[in-house]
């Protein structure tokens, strides 16, 4: 079966350059995108109903911009001003420059890793007094806790965001060769917003280990996975099934 059109489970890229639209010159694919999950706050009544208070914390762990937007969301929503003094430690420099959009970067105490976890608490065993506010989804990964308890850290997790299933139905109709997962909640939403789905022909690719494992708990058939060894990016493992399925040389 010759591969025409994919739909990509996440928002269009920002860029007009990005890898989809190399990956459409090189293929000749038509390529959707349609989030099927969105994030929503949680509503400062219910937060407050954790008995969690911001100002209890000196500093705070960002692993996202997403988890940046939702704290300080929560601070206006409660009406708490964030001091001067508060530290921020970002997974990466690119999350912690996104503090520009709410903070005088400058004029703040922030410190970030270079992408992953462990690098971060490398540079946080020189602060261990501090207590820490953890942002999370109410769907998140165990490690960042996990690795906060083994290194004896003080720290509060806070709920400020939960995933849900987008609304699909206007894709009831619409069938394409490929869809493209980056998340267990993406499995999840299809089968929300379609119970009776059937794979049939379509192939189903999907991208980390927890997202390949969703696909087949939900009983489906996994046909393209990433990142491997040959394939480190989704992009690049949709290509190579691609010029195999449609003999492109």
């Amino acid at each position: 079966m010759k591969i025409k059109t994919i739909l990509i489970s996440q928002p269009e890229p920002g860029t007009v350059k990005s890898p989809y639209s190399e990956l459409i010159e090189n293929t000749n694919v038509k390529i959707d995108f349609r989030p099927f999950i969105q994030v929503e706050g949680v509503p400062a009544k219910e937060f407050r109903q954790t008995r969690i208070h911001i100002l209890d914390h000196s500093a705070v762990i960002f692993n996202s911009r997403t988890s940046i937007d939702h704290f300080f969301r929560i601070a206006q929503e409660l009406r708490t001003a964030i001091p001067d003094t508060m530290k921020y430690f970002c997974i990466s420099e690119a999350t912690a420059f996104y503090l520009q959009k709410y903070i005088v970067y400058r004029k703040r105490k922030i410190f970030y890793g270079n992408g992953t976890m462990n690098d971060l608490l490398d540079i946080m065993k020189k602060h261990k007094d501090e207590m820490y506010l953890l942002p999370l989804s109410d769907i998140h990964s165990q490690e960042i806790p996990r690795m906060l308890d083994k290194g004896g850290y003080k720290y509060t997790s806070a709920i400020l965001y939960r995933t849900v299933s987008s609304d699909l139905s206007d894709l009831k109709e619409v069938n394409y060769d490929i869809i493209v997962f980056f998340s267990p909640s993406g499995i999840k939403s299809l089968f929300q917003n379609f119970p009776d789905f059937k794979q049939n022909d379509t192939k189903i690719a999907s991208f980390g280990a927890n997202t390949a494992q969703a696909v087949r708990d939900a009983g489906l058939t996994l046909n393209i996975e990433a990142p491997t060894p040959e394939a480190p990016s989704m992009t690049m493992a949709l290509e190579q099934f691609i010029k195999n399925a449609n003999k492109v040389k």
